[in-house]
């Protein structure tokens, strides 16, 4: 598998094949693990890092999950390519952004990815389309096993699995959904519904995790502390709460069909006229006009338009993406110039329904 075969394909999460996809983007387990005989990689030395990443690739290999992986060093890779893999949610910010011998090894899904030497010496990621967090635990739970019996992972009796940050201690786990709620944005109900997920300590992070901004009104919920409590008890938690989350945002929805449907036809319409016809246009306008695109889509507002595209585009014309498809480095101008003229072309004889 090569990057330039990864820019022509879809991951599976992108599909919008999964329950509830029209509003669950994807469902996300990571796990947190170290080996036994090595410092952290914060502590680690350039010789440490080198043979942790050597003896994690040489050791996976032999594990049922190892063969069906593949690596690739992004200690080697250029910048635009490690950004790209953060664009596909493959690595982290952090993964790419580090120094020294770092690794990732992934499946041609794009389901289950092993990232070496990010925080920790081994992160373990599986992702699903949609709200399938028990499907994402059970596949994540046989690849931390397979690999749990090559490799001899760091842990105490009393405080479970030992991690570079404290609040990954216990289990190690992280449980994310990934939401589009373009309703409750508009309808302002949005920091309502933060403030209640803090108090019963669920982070909410923004499309690229841990520090980014949220953009396009896409958003991670995930679990803030791991210690004190099952995985089993975690994803539940986080599975508990997303139905009601979905529920909200279908009902503003109803509200705005029903309230404001002038109004949101509208927005749509504006939306999807400038990504259709516009000579230069950004990122981050790319992303919120999407949005709204995908919204109009589910509300019956566009024909001859699917979400699996809405989707794929919004990972497409991030930069690393454009400048992939294009074959070409460009800066910020000409890749506003490149997303336009990808976005026309895309959008070409399609337009929004009349009513």
């Amino acid at each position: 598998m090569t990057l330039e075969a990864l820019t022509q394909a879809t991951g599976e999460w992108l599909k919008g094949t999964g329950p509830e996809s029209d509003i669950v983007m994807s469902s996300r387990v990571r796990l947190a693990r170290n080996l036994a005989q090595f410092p952290f990689v914060g502590r680690a030395t350039d010789q440490d890092r080198a043979e942790i990443e050597r003896l994690l690739r040489e050791r996976i290999a032999t594990a049922p999950v190892g063969q069906s992986l593949e690596y690739i060093d992004v200690g080697r890779l250029e910048e635009i390519d490690r950004q790209f893999l953060v664009e596909r949610q493959l690595i982290s910010r952090e993964h790419a952004e580090a120094q020294g011998a770092r690794s990732v090894a992934i499946d041609r899904l794009e389901q289950v990815s092993l990232m070496i030497n990010e925080e920790d010496h081994l992160r373990i990621q599986c992702m699903h389309s949609g709200l399938d967090l028990k499907g994402v635990w059970e596949q994540i739970r046989v690849v931390d096993d397979q690999v749990g019996r090559v490799v001899p992972y760091a842990f105490h009796e009393r405080w479970g699995y030992l991690t570079a940050c404290p609040t990954n201690v216990g289990t190690g786990i992280r449980v994310s959904v990934m939401l589009h709620l373009p309703a409750l944005v508009i309808t302002r109900q949005i920091d309502k519904v933060f403030r209640s997920l803090h108090k019963i300590s669920l982070a909410v992070r923004g499309l690229y995790g841990e520090g980014s901004q949220a953009m396009g009104d896409f958003y991670q919920i995930s679990n803030q502390t791991t210690l004190g409590r099952t995985e089993e008890e975690l994803v539940e938690q986080v599975g508990d709460v997303v139905p009601v989350l979905i529920d909200y945002e279908r009902r503003a929805r109803e509200f705005l069909v029903r309230e404001t449907q002038q109004n949101v036809h509208d927005q749509v319409s504006r939306a999807f006229g400038i990504l259709r016809t516009a000579q230069t246009i950004t990122a981050e306008e790319t992303m919120q006009l999407l949005s709204r695109v995908r919204m109009g889509v589910l509300l019956g507002l566009i024909g001859d338009v699917n979400i699996a595209d809405i989707n794929s585009l919004l990972v497409r014309t991030q930069p690393a993406h454009l400048q992939k498809l294009r074959g070409l480095e460009l800066d910020t101008k000409d890749r506003n110039i490149e997303r336009a003229r990808y976005l026309r072309q895309h959008f070409e004889g399609t337009g929004p329904t009349t009513n």
